[in-house]
């Protein structure tokens, strides 16, 4: 049951300071040499305003970039073998948008689908989602074709939204957002009415996700596949910018007799995601790994997961350095006979 309350823009700093004191990390978006970053503030002014998107999404505080599994040391015969999992500091990821915190449940039905993956499980258990819902938009927007919205509550523990120049309208959705409001009750008061709606942005809907779904498995021999990865050069930054893609490697580093075995991200789009030790690779061009990520997204993992892979953020095509815009290339598979 999502609870509705008022909170005024001057108490928001307020809050800030008692989660800072409740002994919190607060992660939020940060200008850093005119790009908006998700980093650590350690006070409210720090934390960006007025804008649309963050460079980077916020998965890598419960998914790092680069992750120890564990370390070891040959000793004669034995190995001596110690995990690296550490309890995670308690962090709050403040003003973050909605797409983003739809992204956390992404990740979170990949991670424990068929194993608890205990390096993200710990991490997302300490971390409380304050999302802020989105009053604009842009042409790369398109999280309403996708099942969410500029004032999509999935996902997030409490979101905010301005309903006035100085008031937020509080939705606390969850157990980690109702544990925000009593640690400072004096800034919340019982919302009397709701004007979410006409306060927010509208973000047109694009396609149907379903027929997309059936579209897809209909032109899987396509030539629109090749027509479309034409200009990919597999950098990889449409994955390392989503707030959604998993795929990762394991890698081990040995220097003498010791070594450690970490995590890093991966991406299907690069050529070597597939290659097997024989030399085979089973996606040998880039049309064939192009057609894997749409597919994976929009068909695979709703089928075995129930969710998608995508939440219509709209960053892969911002950051991709050749212009290739998701949105429109799923347009044109929907009207590919």
């Amino acid at each position: 049951m999502i609870e509705k309350k008022i909170i005024k823009k001057t108490s928001l700093e307020g809050l800030f300071n008692k989660l800072k004191l409740d002994g919190r990390r607060i992660i939020a978006p940060k200008d850093k040499d005119g790009q908006i970053v998700f980093d650590e503030v350690s006070s409210f002014n720090e934390v960006a305003q007025n804008y649309i998107q963050t460079t980077l999404s916020a998965k890598s505080y419960v998914f790092p970039r680069y992750e120890e599994i564990l370390s070891y040391q040959f000793k004669d015969k034995d190995i001596k073998i110690e995990d690296e999992i550490n309890d995670p500091v308690p962090t709050v990821i403040f003003g973050i948008r909605p797409c983003d915190a739809r992204g956390f449940a992404s990740l979170n039905a990949v991670f424990t689908w068929d194993y608890q993956d205990a390096f993200f499980k710990s991490k997302l258990e300490n971390t409380t989602i304050i999302a802020v819902s989105c009053i604009n938009s842009d042409d790369y927007c398109f999280c309403t074709s996708v099942g969410g919205g500029p004032g999509d509550t999935y996902g997030s523990d409490m979101l905010l939204t301005p309903i006035s120049d100085d008031t937020f309208l509080d939705e606390v959705v969850t157990e980690k957002g109702r544990k925000i409001v009593s640690l400072a009750p004096e800034f919340f008061t019982e919302a009397t009415s709701d004007e979410k709606e006409s306060r927010i942005a509208k973000v047109q809907i694009r396609f149907d996700v379903k027929e997309l779904a059936e579209k897809l498995n209909s032109v899987f021999d396509s030539d629109i596949w090749l027509e479309q990865s034409l200009r990919c050069v597999g950098c990889g930054a449409c994955a390392f910018v989503c707030p959604a893609c998993v795929c990762f490697d394991i890698q081990d580093e040995v220097y003498g007799d010791r070594g450690k075995r970490f995590r890093c991200w991966d991406s299907c789009g690069f050529s070597l995601f597939t290659l097997h030790t024989s030399g085979h690779n089973p996606r040998n061009t880039q049309s064939q790994r192009w057609r894997q990520r749409i597919m994976h997204k929009f068909v695979y993992q709703p089928e075995r997961l129930n969710i998608l892979g995508c939440t219509g953020c709209g960053r892969c095509s911002r950051a991709c350095p050749t212009d290739m815009n998701l949105l429109e290339h799923l347009q044109d598979m929907m009207e590919t006979n």
